[in-house]
């Protein structure tokens, strides 16, 4: 395991174009090529400087960068990448405290438990999408959101026409269309389809006798009842997927499904009961202001109505307002399941821990901190009349400020002795 964890160091040369390019940011070094290349001086491998290693300038560099980019705004590829990234970074500390197993395993956890976040992000980016493109700053996650939205639709609609680039993780789409290949023979030349099944050659023996009740029947069931009941299913599957994947892998399966992922699903499945009311609010916010509001004003014309503009005014900062705070919670939520890390959110906590109940503390597979689960906590929470709302970073507490620090310090001294050895 030891060997294998050295090659995967020589086979990656970890530098500081590396690093930048893993965020779509240019090398300085490479800047000055491009551009003694434009101004036509000649290149060798010997005026070429090589890449500089990571250090401190390349942090520097970095930051600078992403402020850049995140000048023209957020968009979906710089969350997967910042997300990989700290899963790589984190990856290689683990492996480094533990080993590569231990490692693979707790990082392949976050990883899991950061998918259900994600997902649930670009759902909600979806349904805001119409919103976030007046937005300025989150005009790129709009942009992104619709074109998702129409390939996914492009993509349903040519597996609808052929039958193809089904996938292992929609069992009912391998059925249907394993089913539908067999039973239906296209001709190539006049690309009319013909019905090859038992049941279908039957009836085009009875058609010719003239039984046309039989015959009328049979193209009903086929052209009516099982497309309806299909649709029917396919929907019903689409409502149940989820909360069957939940009781079937955190409840049937809590034996083997760890604590974070348990948390985080839990969590989320509790908080979309109550996103629910803000979406609807914000597509009659949305509608109100789009389809009456604003045509309302452009019929006075240059007249400008001081109540209308104030209204639209208004709903601009509300809708931004809970745009940003619900975006920004989900990503907040993201950034701890990735770092296999814990949250403190009021009522919502307490509920997802009455159903999956305290972390198992003597696992290095649970997570990180859950201060609000110590006794003298819980304790104090029950003679609290407000809760408390800020356990410190990551669910570490609030009682000693500087022991994140001082342990994080300990930690890094402990890598370099170990590099050093």
């Amino acid at each position: 395991m030891l060997y294998l964890f050295r090659l995967l160091f020589l086979l990656i040369n970890i530098d500081q174009e590396t690093v930048l390019n893993w965020f779509g940011i240019e090398d300085p070094t490479n800047v000055k090529a491009y551009q003694a290349i434009a101004n036509g001086y000649d290149l060798n491998s010997s005026n070429i400087e090589p890449s500089t290693n990571i250090s401190i300038d390349t942090l520097g560099l970095l930051v600078e960068g992403l402020l850049n980019k995140l000048q023209d705004g957020l968009t979906i590829v710089d969350i997967e990448n910042t997300l990989f990234f700290i899963l790589f970074v984190r990856f290689i500390i683990l492996a480094l405290r533990y080993n590569l197993k231990t490692s693979l395993y707790i990082t392949s956890i976050g990883l899991f438990a950061g998918y259900l976040w994600y997902r649930h992000l670009i759902d909600i980016i979806s349904t805001y999408s119409n919103v976030l493109i007046k937005i300025p700053f989150l005009q790129n996650l709009g942009k992104d959101a619709i074109r998702l939205q129409s390939l996914s639709h492009q993509t349903v609609a040519t597996n609808l026409k052929l039958g193809e680039n089904t996938h292992w993780y929609n069992p009912g789409q391998v059925i249907y269309y394993a089913i539908m290949k067999a039973i239906i023979n296209v001709d190539l030349e006049t690309g009319q389809k013909y019905y090859i099944d038992p049941i279908s050659m039957i009836i085009s023996k009875i058609q010719g006798s003239g039984d046309s009740n039989i015959v009328s029947f049979y193209y009903k069931l086929y052209n009516k009842v099982i497309p309806r009941v299909y649709d029917f299913c396919s929907k019903f599957w689409a409502q149940l997927s989820g909360v069957a994947a939940y009781a079937v892998i955190t409840r049937i399966g809590k034996k083997y499904c760890p604590y974070l992922i348990r948390w985080h699903w839990t969590f989320l499945l509790i908080i979309m009961m109550v996103e629910n009311i803000f979406i609807s609010f914000m597509g009659r916010a949305n509608y109100f202001q789009t389809q009456i509001l604003i045509p309302q004003k452009e019929s006075y014309g240059n007249y400008i109505n001081s109540s209308l503009q104030l209204q639209i005014n208004f709903l601009n900062i509300i809708i931004i307002f809970i745009v940003l705070v619900h975006i920004g919670l989900l990503i907040f939520g993201l950034f701890h399941a990735i770092w296999g890390q814990y949250f403190y959110v009021p009522f919502f906590v307490e509920n997802t821990e009455l159903h999956i109940g305290p972390r198992p503390k003597n696992s290095i597979y649970s997570g990180g901190n859950t201060s609000w689960q110590d006794p003298e906590e819980k304790e104090k929470h029950l003679n609290r009349v407000f809760p408390k709302l800020w356990y410190g970073w990551f669910g570490s507490g609030t009682k000693n400020g500087w022991e994140l620090t001082s342990k994080f310090k300990q930690f890094i001294n402990k890598i370099i002795k170990k590099i050093k050895r």
